[in-house]
């Protein structure tokens, strides 16, 4: 009996500190050309976690690490919203392909907590248009301080009543309170920064009566620090006019300097500002200002030190590296990472057997609409140009091997080349190595005779830059093309910038009216 007893009890332990949320439902009248990702809210790197097929019928499943318990962003066919997820939870949505996820039913052991979650925000929208934020930003302070406690107290009430209606755990109760709070903080920083302005008084202050309750809404910031991007932002506000004036002392003559050079000297004055917020702000504004597609090498290489040198918490330093690896690719003259391929006939298959010749890796997925529409009659003629001199890698990363190979023997028919697959799609080997996701597809990276990256990460084969590589890596010379043509429509000079950082939902408006 004391056996059997223990096992259950290692069971429940091993549950609990599992941080896998299994992911099922159905999307009635979902695409299969459409895909479910999830992105950890509070997280730095905004990277999906997780990207899942729809079937034809409209049910999809899958899996994902959770990093934490906290707020996921969900995003379907250009849709967002948030859902509070734990570890070690399965996670069973629905709803209409028309209004999915704006609007989702759960069923489960995620539903008491989502509950709350959703009935706090039509609480909130309500409440919303019953306050009219302009005629407060006119009060004055003591006005003004009256009619935010208010409003703090109007939806702290219905934190309360939706706790006794559905029972949520403490967590994502706290979690509601301080992002309260962090909203509330952005307004009283708006009021704080009107009221400089007007006031014309370069040496403003407000009262002790405001300091105070600034003070109180910031009880909890370490966590708050860790878990809402509202709060940071509104850190950064309140620093703002004082880094300004750093930077412009400390910029003078340095054509070169890049903002986050900049932030990290700044921060490194700031003995008040504990590590934690130091790092989460430092990684918040390296993914606003510095890492960007196409950033010069030695920007690059600055921000790799900065990461590096200066980023202490361990997850944020690996979520930083995951960005720039998404965003620019493998670093330039290092050696292409190899990985675990699969051929059609079932046969194992290494990058490095291009050794001794430049090669291009192209990767691609059947659920992406560019690759047939625009990739696939560009391709042709740039493998056809250059086959002579170089090798080309086409790598699947659909869901399945049967759907590789479905693609590949349609989709890439009669065009000279390596088909590959990367089993397990965008969760494979490869995928993680070349940082590769669903928003960067089609992708390509060059790789030179001696295996090294001879490139960064391109989704246009028309980008002069890649057509110079190539013709450098051959000896040709290939025709020029209008650079302006896109292989993803809209895309521009960034075709990553809304996926890489997308900004969560926010999860609380501010009263207007």
């Amino acid at each position: 009996m004391k056996k059997y007893l223990l096992l259950f009890i290692i069971a429940i332990f091993v549950m609990s500190c599992s941080k896998k949320v299994e992911v099922k439902g159905k999307i009635t009248g979902g695409s299969p050309l459409e895909r479910i990702e999830f992105i950890e809210a509070s997280g730095v790197a905004t990277l999906p976690l997780a990207n899942i097929g729809v079937k034809n019928d409209g049910t999809f499943s899958g899996s994902f690490e959770a990093p934490k318990n906290g707020m996921y962003l969900i995003s379907y066919a250009g849709k967002q919203n948030l859902v509070y997820l734990k570890g070690g939870q399965t996670l069973n949505i629905s709803g209409s392909g028309m209004s999915f996820p704006n609007d989702y039913v759960i069923t489960g052991d995620a539903k008491k907590n989502n509950d709350f979650f959703t009935a706090s925000q039509k609480y909130l929208t309500n409440y919303a248009q019953t306050v009219n934020m302009n005629e407060l930003m006119t009060k004055d302070e003591k006005g003004f301080l009256a009619g935010i406690q208010k409003v703090e107290k109007d939806i702290d009430n219905n934190i309360e009543e939706n706790v006794k209606k559905f029972s949520p755990d403490s967590e994502v109760v706290q979690w509601k309170k301080n992002d309260l709070a962090s909203t509330l903080l952005s307004i009283i920083s708006q009021y704080e920064m009107r009221q400089g302005q007007m006031s014309g008084n370069p040496s403003f202050k407000v009262g002790k009566a405001f300091t105070d309750y600034e003070n109180k809404l910031q009880e909890n910031k370490e966590v708050m620090i860790k878990e809402n991007p509202y709060y940071r932002q509104y850190l950064l506000a309140k620093m703002s006019p004082e880094f300004q004036k750093y930077a412009e002392a400390n910029s003078k003559n340095k054509t070169d300097i890049t903002t986050s050079e900049l932030f990290t000297q700044y921060l490194k004055t700031k003995k008040d500002i504990s590590q934690t917020a130091k790092d989460y702000l430092l990684a918040f504004v390296m993914a606003q200002s510095d890492i960007h597609p196409g950033s010069p090498v030695k920007t690059t290489d600055k921000i790799k030190k900065i990461i590096d040198e200066d980023i202490k918490d361990p997850t944020i330093k690996s979520d930083l590296t995951k960005i720039q690896i998404a965003v620019n690719g493998v670093k330039i003259g290092e050696v292409a990472p190899d990985a675990s391929l699969i051929k059609q006939d079932g046969k194992s298959y290494k990058l490095s057997e291009n050794k001794g010749k430049p090669y291009m890796l192209l990767f691609y997925a059947s659920w992406n609409p560019y690759i047939g529409e625009a990739a696939v009659p560009v391709l042709k003629e740039v493998v056809n140009f250059y086959k002579s001199k170089m090798n080309f890698v086409f790598v699947n990363v659909d869901d399945t091997k049967d759907q590789f190979i479905k693609t590949s023997n349609t989709l890439l028919k009669g065009i000279p080349g390596v088909n590959v697959y990367g089993d397990g799609g965008l969760n494979s080997d490869i995928a993680k190595k070349y940082g590769v996701y669903g928003f960067k597809l089609p992708c390509f990276v060059i790789i030179d005779k001696d295996g090294k990256i001879a490139s960064r990460s391109f989704v246009n084969l028309g980008e002069p830059e890649l057509v110079t590589i190539l013709d450098k890596l051959t000896g040709l010379s290939a025709p020029k093309v209008n650079p302006n043509v896109q292989l993803q429509p809209g895309l521009g000079a960034d075709p990553s910038a809304q996926q890489m950082n997308p900004q969560p939902a926010n999860p609380q408006p501010a009263p207007t009216k």
